[in-house]
């Protein structure tokens, strides 16, 4: 996959494929998930932790929390969709909340 350009749908679907949870966002060239933690501080240790790798890889989510949730939505401003980065980042995620 070329980290700077937009996915072919093949890159997408295998990348899917191997990405639990995560879900294409209707009308935008993007990825999105919603992770849900016991109380709000574990959600906010979650983030704290994706924000380190976040900056660490030059490419930041957005994001919204409310409690125990964290709502995140994954696209390459810059490549105008879905690159992999993106889908780095999503690993990433999964891995520091355990899954």
């Amino acid at each position: 996959m070329a980290m700077s350009g937009k996915l072919t749908d093949d890159e997408r679907r295998a990348a899917m494929a191997s990405l639990p949870g995560w879900i294409a966002v209707e009308g935008r060239d993007a990825i999105t998930r919603r992770f849900a933690f016991r109380d709000f501080s574990e959600a906010w240790g979650f983030m704290s932790r994706v924000a380190l790798a976040a900056e660490a890889m030059d490419h930041h989510p957005e994001w919204f929390n409310v409690y125990r949730t964290v709502e995140v939505t994954l696209s390459t401003h810059d490549a105008g969709g879905l690159t992999a980065k993106d889908i780095a980042l999503a690993r990433a995620m999964n891995e520091i909340a355990g899954i």
